[in-house]
């Protein structure tokens, strides 16, 4: 393993992150911010309670989620599209670096920088409301697998995409509706049984679920099932990203 060559690729990305923090962290800050003073003002005032839970701290995970979702696939994406619009990727391609080693440096950066919003986002909420964590560790694990596996799904679609425009619609027309229709803001037993059902349907519902479970120990799907799945996905998207740069889709021609 060349953990010099991961170190590079890590601290490059890492270094943008850097170049464009108001775009990375304080924009993200602000709207997170403005979704507390909306959904807990406007709404919370006529919903007090979700399953024993004050309603400004329900979302309090959903809001962690979707923020995690969109920034791993639009850091990843724009990672590994960038360097092969400009033509640098051959650089890494003809180097003498695993396909591994790619993929943990682009995508441990793009992970760490979800990370981190992700707990930011955790500390601003606290000024708005109280949260309490009941099971720490399992939501840093959520924290990382979801950052991980979307990040690397982020890395697929940099490498699909051919312009700029395809970059932002899978984020866009795909991830952020089955965030919203996830129970990122609400609860699905607040819905008729059949709809319940058809949320079964929603992978977003599985990790929402999940990250809730770790905060106030209530989930509409079994906190078992939700990380087998989140794990299971990472596995397929990784398998994915290996095959592309096997193969050289898109990368070689």
């Amino acid at each position: 393993m060349n953990v010099y060559a991961i170190l590079a690729i890590y601290k490059f990305e890492m270094a943008r992150t850097r170049r464009t923090l108001v775009q990375s962290i304080v924009a993200p800050v602000i709207s997170t911010s403005l979704y507390f003073i909306v959904f807990g003002a406007a709404i919370g005032s006529r919903i007090t309670e979700v399953e024993g839970v004050s309603y400004g701290a329900f979302i309090v995970p959903g809001l962690i989620m979707l923020n995690l979702l969109m920034h791993s696939i639009s850091n990843a994406s724009f990672a590994i599209y960038f360097p092969k619009f400009v033509g640098t990727v051959y650089e890494v391609l003809s180097a003498p670096v695993s396909t591994v080693e790619v993929v943990a440096g682009y995508v441990g950066a793009a992970a760490t920088k979800s990370i981190i919003l992700g707990m930011i986002i955790l500390l601003t909420a606290t000024f708005f409301i109280d949260i309490q964590i009941e099971h720490p560790i399992i939501m840093l694990l959520f924290v990382v697998l979801t950052s991980i596996t979307f990040s690397l799904l982020g890395f697929i679609l940099g490498i699909w995409a051919d312009n700029f425009e395809k970059l932002s619609v899978v984020p866009s027309l795909i991830v952020t509706p089955l965030v919203f229709l996830g129970g990122s803001f609400y609860s699905t037993e607040m819905l008729p049984p059949f709809w319940q059902s058809v949320s079964l349907l929603n992978p977003v519902l599985y990790l929402v679920s999940g990250l809730r479970w770790s905060f106030y120990e209530i989930a509409e799907v079994n906190i078992i099932v939700s990380l087998a799945s989140i794990t299971a996905f990472m596995l397929l998207c990784f398998s994915l990203v290996v095959y592309m740069f096997t193969t050289g889709y898109k990368l070689r021609s």
